[in-house]
């Protein structure tokens, strides 16, 4: 498999994309991110869907997972997002440890908090903030592949260059193998 992936070209397009993938794009350049955003020719909602669309391992699709983070008002709820190796799981207690009490979130809560649509979570470019972790295990490989907010758009990115994008932290947060 190719470390880098084969995936369409940067997409000349954009005007005619979804909001979300022109969201993630702008922001992208917007930070002088070296690797734009593309639009892959099918979905790539699944983890494995995407690293077969782009040619890589499992493992070098850099996963969102939205978390609800627990509050007496639900109101005050917040998302967490981990962005996670696509191999791993996330350890709940792990989680739990480090942000406090935390929820599944369904798709409404991730839409509104978001702006993105479950299969199409990137890691930066939300409707709201939510609190990001990213975890270690990424660091496991040079190059890994997020969502660019719509299920058909990924970036690259080195695991150090998701630090600096998002402003998250590299931490333990996933299950023991």
């Amino acid at each position: 498999m190719s470390e880098h992936g084969n995936p369409s070209a940067p997409d000349a397009g954009l005007n005619d994309r979804p909001e979300g993938f022109r969201r993630v794009a702008a922001a992208l350049a917007e930070r002088g991110h070296p690797h734009p955003a593309r639009w892959l020719a099918q979905s790539a909602r699944t983890c494995a869907e995407a690293a077969q669309a782009l040619e890589v391992q499992v493992g070098q699709i850099a996963k969102s997972v939205i978390f609800r983070r627990k509050a007496a008002n639900p109101a005050d709820e917040v998302a967490v997002l981990v962005v996670a190796s696509g191999d791993k799981r996330v350890d709940t207690a792990k989680l739990t440890a480090l942000v406090g009490p935390v929820g599944r979130a369904d798709a409404e809560f991730v839409k509104s908090r978001t702006g993105f649509s479950i299969g199409g979570v990137s890691p930066l470019a939300h409707a709201t903030p939510p609190v990001v972790l990213i975890d270690r295990e990424l660091f496991r490989f040079d190059t890994v592949w997020a969502a660019a907010g719509h299920p058909n758009g990924v970036f690259a990115a080195a695991p150090a260059e998701l630090l600096a994008l998002t402003g998250a932290p590299a931490v333990d947060v996933t299950e023991a193998s």
